[in-house]
């Protein structure tokens, strides 16, 4: 039975690129049925209400197989809705969000090669919202850290090192100053590592490891690099620039029944309609997403297209060194997919 997967098009440069995603799901031969749906703040500013998801995408996502989201944006004001991607990670516990971060052949590599994978805690955190206005000169934000999402995304990471070979979990936390917050997610790491003979646990300070990922970012490779919610939404951006371009950075969210795909960048409003942004982390988020769904040899072929395409160096956008459009790349790509396929 062909599975389903519902496609949020998103805001600014968000449905220019879903569109780039389905025409190379389509040229791999994909049996997915993708159904397009709104979400975000276009939706919104017509609609209005208090979520940026509408009733019927919620409805479409609770009968889909997975979601794809493109980028979307999140209104910076007091009393607009949460963001797209926290809303449906909260609503079906998508406590890992992964981010490969891996240098492409032929591509510019600021600080040298590297090769590991950002695992970020997705529900809690910072980003459970709740903030408190004390006083005129006082405002608060809650951080809310549970045992049994620190539990979750240990097991993922460490269940991650052990599928990719991974030598090590750096688990990236402050415990020297949030020591009950921080305390407790370095405690279920540990407890973690105990069911993971030939892993081992590194712990850096938040700090230190910004500063160490510039410094040398090689002794990270073949790592699993493992943190808290806000932690880890800024590390894993460091890291993007260490490829070149978040242009390349593509992602997940999983949970124990379903999972989330999408580019790790934003929507980009300003380059909306110019045929101009890098479509890479767009195609290969829903090269991920054919593997979930059990199209393992579609998505093999995307990612080894789009490699072929990034190495070639004929047909890269503005990011990547080259002139090529947005839709000229993706032709190239999906030319190289229908001959894999062959």
């Amino acid at each position: 039975m062909a599975k389903s997967a519902a496609v949020i098009k998103g805001d600014g440069v968000g449905p220019d690129l879903v569109e780039a995603m389905l025409k190379v799901a389509n040229a791999a031969n994909s049996d997915v049925e993708f159904i397009k749906c709104d979400a975000g703040a276009t939706w919104w500013e017509e609609n209005g209400g208090d979520s940026l998801i509408p009733d019927e995408t919620w409805a479409l996502l609770e009968s889909s197989d997975a979601c794809y989201k493109g980028p979307t944006t999140t209104p910076g004001i007091v009393g607009a809705p949460r963001s797209v991607a926290v809303s449906i990670r909260q609503k079906y516990n998508l406590y890992a969000n992964v981010r490969p971060v891996k240098t492409f052949p032929n591509t510019n590599k600021p600080l040298g090669d590297v090769d590991f994978v950002c695992v970020r805690e997705g529900t809690e955190g910072l980003y459970v919202g709740e903030e408190i206005k004390l006083t005129d000169d006082v405002s608060i934000a809650i951080r809310k850290i549970t045992r049994t999402s620190s539990a979750n995304v240990s097991k993922y990471a460490f269940e991650e090192a052990k599928r990719r070979n991974c030598d090590a979990v750096v688990a990236i936390h402050k415990s020297n100053i949030l020591r009950r917050t921080c305390g407790l997610f370095l405690e279920e790491v540990e407890k973690a590592s105990k069911n993971y003979d030939g892993i081992d646990v590194w712990e850096y300070h938040i700090d230190n490891i910004a500063q160490q990922l510039i410094k040398n970012p090689q002794i990270f490779n073949n790592k699993i690099l493992l943190s808290t919610n806000l932690f880890m939404d800024v590390i894993s951006e460091e890291c993007s620039a260490l490829v070149g371009s978040i242009g390349l950075i593509y992602s997940a969210n999983i949970g124990d029944n379903y999972a989330m795909f999408e580019p790790a960048h934003g929507s980009a409003p300003k380059y909306a309609g110019q045929d101009k942004v890098n479509p890479v982390a767009t195609i290969l988020a829903g090269a991920w997403m054919l593997d979930y769904l059990g199209e393992s040899e579609q998505s093999k072929a995307i990612f080894a297209a789009t490699e072929k395409v990034i190495s070639e160096g004929k047909y890269v956008t503005y990011d990547l060194g080259g002139s090529a459009k947005m839709s000229e790349m993706t032709d190239a790509i999906a030319k190289y997919v229908e001959l894999e396929m062959k």
